[in-house]
């Protein structure tokens, strides 16, 4: 019998294209497996980065905004800082001033409570009763104490007379030391004391007009 003629591509029964090793489906070559679709790439190519600081980064906020964005913070970081700074050396500047004040007055309130003291040693030296002995020491002392703490003793014969810091109880005619021009201080009736620039007492004292 003659062989059986079949048409071109046609196989016997039983044998696949690809065991013919004719050709696959949609021209495929045998043994290649179902078709792959074409690979489809992002936005930068194949290999593209998706990760911020990545070779070919294309999906990230362009690098002049983040820069925009830090340097913003950090001016509003400075900012802060600034005006933290300048409270600070305010609230130190406060303290300082307080705590002068409050020094100034604790010494000027133990003054005040030793006024009659001071008084009675100020004219006992005018007197000449503290020239020397064990009180002329203690005075001493007393004196030294209250100079080193700020403490001024105000109204001397011969000062020129200052209302802010003198008063005026008596005005009489007097001879005046050589030069002056001015109301000057004759006589000291009671002496008068400062503490720094506050005054603890006025100088009580009598006065005299140049001729």
């Amino acid at each position: 019998m003659d062989p059986e003629i079949r048409p071109e591509g046609v196989h016997p029964e039983g044998v696949t294209p690809d065991e013919a090793g004719g050709v696959g489906t949609a021209g495929a070559p045998a043994g290649s497996g179902p078709s792959e679709p074409n690979p489809v790439y992002d936005e930068g190519g194949p290999g593209a980065s998706a990760e911020p600081g990545g070779e070919d980064e294309y999906d990230h906020a362009p690098e002049g905004a983040a820069l925009a964005e830090e340097d913003s913070m950090a001016a509003s970081l400075l900012a802060d800082l600034q005006r933290l700074q300048a409270e600070y050396v305010n609230y130190k500047k406060r303290v300082d001033r307080d705590r002068d004040l409050i020094r100034v007055g604790a010494v000027s309130s133990v003054v005040e409570s030793l006024l009659p003291v001071l008084d009675d040693l100020y004219f006992a030296r005018q007197a000449g009763d503290l020239d020397s002995g064990p009180f002329a020491s203690i005075a001493e002392k007393l004196e030294g104490i209250l100079e080193r703490q700020g403490i001024v003793r105000v109204g001397e014969v011969g000062d020129e007379f200052d209302p802010n810091v003198h008063e005026a109880m008596m005005h009489v005619e007097a001879e005046l030391p050589e030069g002056a021009t001015t109301t000057t201080i004759v006589q000291v009736l009671q002496p008068g004391y400062k503490n720094g620039e506050r005054l603890v007492r006025a100088a009580r004292v009598s006065v005299a007009d140049p001729a």
